[in-house]
């Protein structure tokens, strides 16, 4: 009985001197502990119920520019291939890609998520894993996954950090027919005066300003102008090469996106975007010249001086 009693003991001294060792080893000589998601590979199943892995790897394609300058024509072309599905804009990718500008920009806000041990890695993973999750989840599986939100085209540096074979496609138009297009179709854009033109041009150049740099420090291998005017004038010339940069197969339907707006497998439109009236349209012309003779004489005699 007293030799139990004694190696009870001996065992309890013991493990209380592992606690003690461990509680006063110093920090800096411990490894630092990661923790590892365990679930597998994720997957997406398309009308067949065939799986399709997706990850932050894969080439999601990002269409972006200023609002009114066709990137919704952009996106329903891409959505009539039947390997791509972009779908409606999300709204909450602009705004996730904003808050993390705003965290890395603000020394302040750094330092408090420094200290609640929110580093850039964190930060990067989490974001990353929100923007992909709503991607892959916002509507039907496809093998190349795309994203129409206008303004993520802002970060389009940042975004080729976390997707790093992601593509980007950045919409251009002429200033004059997207600013006359905002303001007669009510487009409401944080900072723009719809009763101003002249200001509204000025936020327009800033905007592309902003953007175009974006798409030059990705480099053309990622990043592909794409003119507005160009496209609607020369709808095959610039489909063929778009899906040629995209490394997408040739396939006419992008061509006659109207026959899937709205069918079982197709062309899923917004409600509430203000350019779905248009793109139920096959590629057309009419909005080219629309701001003719709309826009101040003085004001544009000003402009071109």
């Amino acid at each position: 009985m007293l030799k139990r009693n004694l190696c009870y003991t001996s065992v309890f001294c013991f493990g209380v001197f592992l606690l003690l060792y461990n509680a006063l080893t110093p920090c800096e000589n411990l490894k630092k502990a990661y923790m590892v998601p365990n679930g597998g590979p994720r997957v997406m199943y398309d009308g067949n119920r065939q799986a399709i892995p997706y990850d932050n790897n894969m080439p999601i394609i990002f269409i972006g520019g200023m609002p009114r300058s066709g990137t919704t024509l952009m996106r329903v072309m891409l959505d009539a291939h039947p390997d791509v599905r972009c779908g409606e804009e999300t709204r909450v990718i602009p705004r996730i890609l904003g808050m993390r500008t705003h965290w890395e920009h603000s020394e302040i806000e750094k330092k408090r998520l420094l200290e609640a041990g929110l580093d850039d890695e964190v930060l990067d993973s989490a974001v990353m894993n929100f923007i992909l999750e709503v991607i892959a989840k916002h509507g039907d599986a496809a093998p190349r996954l795309c994203n129409k939100d206008p303004f993520t085209l802002k970060s389009s540096v940042y975004l080729n950090k976390i997707f790093p074979n992601a593509k980007f496609l950045f919409m251009i138009r002429d200033g004059r027919a997207v600013v006359h297009s905002i303001i007669s179709r009510k487009i409401t854009i944080t900072g723009f005066d719809l009763n101003d033109y002249r200001s509204c041009l000025v936020k327009w150049n800033q905007a592309m300003e902003s953007m175009y740099a974006q798409c030059l420090h990705v480099g053309h291998e990622y990043c592909m102008p794409v003119y507005y005017e160009q496209l609607v004038l020369h709808p095959e010339v610039w489909m063929k090469r778009i899906l040629e940069f995209l490394d997408i197969p040739w396939n006419s339907s992008v061509l006659h996106h109207q026959d899937f707006v709205g069918k079982a497998g197709g062309i899923s439109l917004s409600k509430v975007e203000k350019s779905s009236d248009q793109v139920i349209k096959p590629v057309n012309v009419e909005a080219l010249t629309k701001w003719v003779g709309k826009i101040p004489k003085m004001l544009l005699e000003t402009w071109l001086k």
